[in-house]
C-alpha cells in the first residue's frame, strides 16, 4: 500500500525523495511485528505498519501518509501535546494501560494502551518525527476491572456466605452463577489442601496445564503426586495463604508436556463465621499473552536502536574510508612512481621508502577498519601463527605505547591454525588495545601462542583435540564476575561514552567460533586480564602471509584509455600510469562528461572508471558503454572495500593501487578478453 500510493497530496511528498533516516526507519517499521506508528516531520504525517492498522479502524486505510490531526480529530487535544514534547525535548514519553478517546468504528469509546513515544533523528541531526510503539489492552484493562468488581461481589458474598447460606437459598445460587461463569479463576482449599470450590474457568487452566481437571473434595497432593517438583512448588505457594498471609503473586505453572503458563494469583484467608480460619482462596488470570506482547514490544525497541547504531556506524566508517583511499591514492601512485623512476639520491630513496611504507600501513588500517565494520568473509588458510604474532610484536609496541612492556613468546615447530590471517591480526590488535586501557598507569602485556590439547572437561565447550591457543594477558585492573560475564556481548563495554564501540570483544569471539575455535576469559579484580583465542590446527601445509612479490609491468595492448573520477588527484595520478603504461589518456571528471566524449566521436578502447561518483556511477557507465560497444575493456576502481553496488562480471581494483597493479588489473582484462 505504502509503494502504491499516490504521495503527491501527502505533505512528505514521493518516497523516493524521502530523507535517508525515513527511508530506514520506515523499512524497519514495516518489518516489525509489533505495533508502530511514525508521525513524521511538523504535520506528524502518520506512517505505520500492517500490526498497527487495525487499531484505528475505519481510519485505515486513509490515515497513510496523511498529517495526524485529520484521522486523530477527537483526541487531538490530547494525542498533539505529547507527540510536540517529545519532538521539542527528545525525551521518551512511555506509560502503561494510557487512555485515549477514539472514534475508530463510527462511534466513540474509551481505548487503552501500553505507549513509548520516542524522537528518531533525521539526516542532519534534527528531530524528523515521533516512532510511537504501542500496545492495545483494552480487552485486558476492561477484562481485569470486570474481574476486579466479580471479585469484589464474591468477597463481599464469601464473608457472609454461611448465613446467606440459611437465610437465602436464592442467593446462594446467585454466587454459584457469578463464580462459575467469570472468566477470572476461582478456588479455594482448606487446611488440607482440599478443594473446597473451583469455578469451571480455573479447572480449565489445571486441564491446560496438566491435563485433567480438579474437581471438590480433591486433594492437591494426590492430584499432582505423579509429579513431585510441581506438587512442590504448589504446596509451598497454597502454604502460605493457608497460614493466613495475604498476598498477590506472579509464578509460572504448568507440565511443558502439556503447556506452560504465566498467572497473577491474589491469595485471600478464607474465614468461617464465627472468625476461624478454615482455608484460603484465590482469583487469578493468566497473563502469559499480556507478558509475551511486553516482550515482543521491548524486543522491537531494542531491534531499532540496535539497527539504528550498527547503519550510523556502517555509514560513517565506510564515507570516512572512501575518502581516505581517494586521498591516498595520487599519494602511493606518487611514491610509485618516484620508486620505479629512481628519482633523488640515496637518502631520497631511503624517504621515499619509509613514506610508502607509511602509505602501505594507511592502505591497511583503512581495510581493517571496513573489516570491524562490515564483518567482511574469511578466507581461512593454513597459517604459521608463531610467525604472525612475531611480527607483529613491533605494531603492537607501537600500538601501546612506552608504559607498557610488551613480550612475546612462540616456541619452534608450533603447528599450523586454519585461519584468515587478516583477521587474526587484526583481532590480537583489538586484545592488546584492550589490554592497554586496562593498565592506564603502565604495566606488562604477554602475547603468546601454543599448542595445547582439549580434554572433555574444558569449558570452552570445544570439540577435544590440539589446537594453537594465541593468549593476551595483562596486569591489569581486571573485570569483576558481572562485567565478565556481559564481556563478549555486542555493543557492552566498560570505557567512557566515545572511548569504545562495545564490538571489540565480541567481533574476536564471533570470528572464532567461525573458525571452529573459541574465546575464553579468565579475570579477577586486581589481577589483570588472560585472554585466550583459540584455532583449530591446520593438516595441510601453511600459507605465505608476507607480502606477495609484486608482478614486473608487462606490455599491454596500445590504444585510447577514457579515465573517469570526480577528484582531479586521483584523475592525475591515474592517468600517469595509464600513460607510462602505453595509452593515450583522455580524461572525464564524470560519467555524464564520459559520455558526451563519446557522443562527440570518442571511441576508447579501455574505460577505467570510479564507482561512487556525483550523478551516474561508474558501473552504470560501463554497463551503458558495453551496450553500445561490447568490444571495449572496463576497469572499475572504488575506495570501498566490498563490491556493493558493483556488477560482478565487471573487473574491480580497489583503491589506493600502484602502477604494477594497475597494470596486473588491465593485463588480466586483455587475457580475458574483456
Amino acid at each position: 500500500m505504502t509503494r502504491t500510493l499516490d504521495w503527491s497530496d501527502s505533505p512528505l511528498g514521493p518516497p523516493h525523495q524521502w530523507s535517508q533516516a525515513l527511508k530506514t526507519t520506515v523499512g524497519m517499521m514495516l518489518a516489525a511485528q509489533a505495533q508502530i506508528v511514525l508521525f513524521w516531520g511538523p504535520d506528524f504525517v502518520a506512517l505505520y505498519n500492517d500490526a498497527y492498522a487495525p487499531g484505528i479502524g475505519a481510519n485505515h486505510p486513509r490515515a497513510l501518509g496523511r498529517p495526524a490531526i485529520e484521522n486523530w480529530g477527537e483526541l487531538w487535544d490530547d494525542l498533539e501535546p505529547l507527540l510536540a514534547g517529545v519532538r521539542n525535548t527528545r525525551k521518551t514519553f512511555a506509560a502503561k494501560d494510557r487512555p485515549f478517546y477514539v472514534e475508530r468504528h463510527g462511534y466513540g469509546e474509551t481505548s487503552y494502551w501500553d505507549v513509548s513515544y520516542s524522537a528518531v533523528s533525521d539526516d542532519d541531526g534534527s528531530v524528523g518525527g515521533v516512532l510511537c510503539l504501542v500496545s492495545e489492552t483494552t480487552e485486558r484493562v476492561l477484562g481485569e476491572t470486570q474481574l476486579r468488581a466479580s471479585e469484589a461481589r464474591y468477597r463481599e458474598l464469601a464473608e457472609t456466605l454461611e448465613q446467606r447460606v440459611a437465610e437465602r437459598t436464592a442467593e446462594r445460587h446467585l454466587l454459584a452463577t457469578i463464580v462459575e461463569t467469570t472468566d477470572g479463576q476461582i478456588q479455594a482449599l482448606n487446611l488440607d489442601y482440599r478443594w473446597l470450590a473451583i469455578n469451571a474457568s480455573c479447572a480449565d487452566a489445571y486441564q491446560r496445564i496438566y491435563g485433567k481437571r480438579p474437581k471438590v473434595g480433591d486433594s492437591l497432593h494426590e492430584f499432582l503426586a505423579d509429579r513431585p517438583e510441581h506438587l512442590a512448588a504448589a504446596t509451598a505457594i497454597w502454604g502460605r495463604a493457608l497460614a493466613g498471609e495475604a498476598f498477590t503473586n506472579i509464578e509460572e505453572f504448568g507440565d511443558p508436556r502439556f503447556d506452560r503458563r504465566v498467572f497473577e494469583m491474589k491469595f485471600e484467608t478464607l474465614l468461617a463465621p464465627d472468625g476461624t480460619r478454615i482455608g484460603a482462596f484465590l482469583t487469578g488470570i493468566d497473563v502469559t499473552d499480556r507478558l509475551e506482547e511486553q516482550a515482543r514490544l521491548a524486543q522491537a525497541e531494542e531491534a531499532l536502536r540496535q539497527a539504528q547504531k550498527m547503519e550510523a556506524m556502517g555509514q560513517l566508517t565506510g564515507g570516512v574510508a572512501h575518502d581516505f583511499n581517494n586521498l591516498l591514492t595520487p599519494i602511493v601512485g606518487l611514491l610509485d612512481l618516484f620508486q620505479r623512476k629512481g628519482i633523488g639520491g640515496e637518502r631520497e630513496h631511503r624517504l621515499v621508502a619509509g613514506a610508502a611504507q607509511a602509505a602501505d600501513r594507511a592502505k591497511t588500517l583503512v581495510q581493517r577498519l571496513l573489516a570491524f565494520a562490515r564483518r567482511q568473509p574469511l578466507q581461512a588458510i593454513p597459517v604459521n601463527i608463531g610467525q604472525l604474532v612475531t611480527d607483529m610484536g613491533e605494531l603492537i609496541s607501537s600500538t601501546t605505547g612506552p608504559q607498557i612492556q610488551v613480550t612475546v613468546d612462540t616456541p619452534e615447530g608450533l603447528p599450523e591454525a586454519m585461519a584468515d590471517p587478516n583477521q587474526i591480526e587484526m583481532a590480537i590488535l583489538n586484545l592488546s588495545v584492550n589490554a592497554r586501557d586496562a593498565m592506564p598507569d603502565g604495566g606488562s602485556l604477554r602475547i603468546s601462542a601454543k599448542a595445547r590439547t582439549i580434554e572433555r572437561t574444558h569449558g570452552s565447550e570445544l570439540t577435544p583435540g590440539t589446537y594453537v591457543c594465541i593468549s593476551v594477558a595483562d596486569n591489569g585492573i581486571g573485570m569483576n564476575e558481572d562485567t565478565l560475564a556481559h564481556a563478549v556481548e555486542p555493543f557492552f563495554s566498560t570505557k567512557g561514552i566515545g572511548q569504545g564501540t562495545g564490538l571489540g570483544l565480541s567481533m574476536v569471539h564471533g570470528l572464532a567460533s567461525q573458525l571452529g575455535g573459541a574465546l575464553t576469559i579468565k579475570s579477577a579484580v586486581g589481577s589483570g586480564t588472560t585472554v585466550e583465542l583459540w584455532l583449530p590446527v591446520s593438516h595441510a601445509a601453511a600459507g605465505a602471509i608476507d607480502a606477495v612479490t609484486q608482478p614486473k609491468l608487462r606490455p599491454l595492448p596500445a590504444g585510447t584509455a577514457l579515465l573517469v573520477d570526480d577528484e582531479p588527484l586521483v584523475r592525475m595520478s591515474t592517468s600517469e600510469m595509464l600513460s607510462e603504461l602505453g595509452y593515450r589518456v583522455v580524461e572525464a571528471s564524470s560519467a555524464e562528461d564520459a559520455l558526451r566524449r563519446v557522443k562527440d566521436g570518442l571511441r576508447p578502447n579501455l574505460l577505467v572508471t570510479d564507482h561512487l561518483m556525483p550523478g551516474m556511477s561508474g558501473t552504470d557507465l560501463g554497463l551503458a558503454l558495453r551496450n553500445q560497444y561490447p568490444e571495449i575493456q572496463i576497469l572499475v576502481v572504488s575506495g570501498y572495500a566490498n563490491n556493493e553496488g558493483i556488477t560482478p562480471d565487471l573487473p574491480r581494483l580497489t583503491k589506493p593501487f600502484r602502477s604494477d597493479e594497475l597494470a596486473a588489473s588491465l593485463a588480466g582484462l586483455a587475457k580475458a578478453g574483456r
